[in-house]
């Protein structure tokens, strides 16, 4: 009777050692540039790196080009932040991605009031949407006092992407301050 060879598991490359293969990088060096560049802070741990690259490689953003980048998060963590670059790029190469529509909304005094985003995916007979309102999103930035209605498209891009394709996992920059802030301001309440 012959006897069945033994088969030895697969290898797995490490999560630093497959990304810095996609940059063509040694994993030292793409691990230490990753800390340079793209940590907030020099003390960031090594689970904080391994998480945010694990969010980067999930995915597949591009740190070095801020498609993702490190946020200071609550508690001292660090919270994966997608740029607009990245949440179009994520959206758009989703394999059910089949389009989208941007809708402005004004008002009687010809303010921008909303913003409504139509993605169509190629497994629904209709698309998902999404309206965002200027009110609930504004903030006292300079991108949103020069560029109002590009910045609440963007808004209005990045929760549809959410609501068509469940990602999860990332936000944009403006949420990560207000849940800080938020954090904060309930902090400060007695109990």
């Amino acid at each position: 009777m012959a006897t069945p060879e033994l088969v030895k598991p697969t290898e797995r490359a490490s999560l630093v050692k497959t990304m810095a293969a996609r940059f063509n990088l040694d994993p030292v060096i793409f691990l230490s540039t990753i800390r340079k560049t793209v940590m907030p802070s020099p003390n960031a741990t090594d689970e904080q790196v391994a998480a945010f690259l694990a969010v980067a490689s999930e995915y597949n953003l591009n740190p070095f080009t801020r498609e993702i980048y490190a946020f200071p998060g609550k508690g001292g963590g660090i919270q994966p932040i997608v740029s607009i670059d990245g949440w179009i790029k994520i959206i758009q190469t989703h394999p059910q991605f089949d389009g989208w529509t941007f809708s402005s909304h004004i008002d009687e005094r010809g303010q921008l009031v909303a913003v409504t985003c139509k993605i169509y995916r190629k497994d629904r007979s209709e698309p998902f949407e999404v309206t965002e309102y200027m009110n609930e999103c504004v903030r006292n930035t300079e991108p949103w006092k020069q560029m109002p209605s590009r910045m609440l498209r963007h808004k209005a891009a990045k929760e549809g992407g959410r609501y068509a394709f469940g990602f999860a996992g990332i936000t944009d920059e403006d949420e990560a301050i207000a849940a800080i802030v938020n954090e904060r301001t309930v902090a400060s309440f007695p109990v």
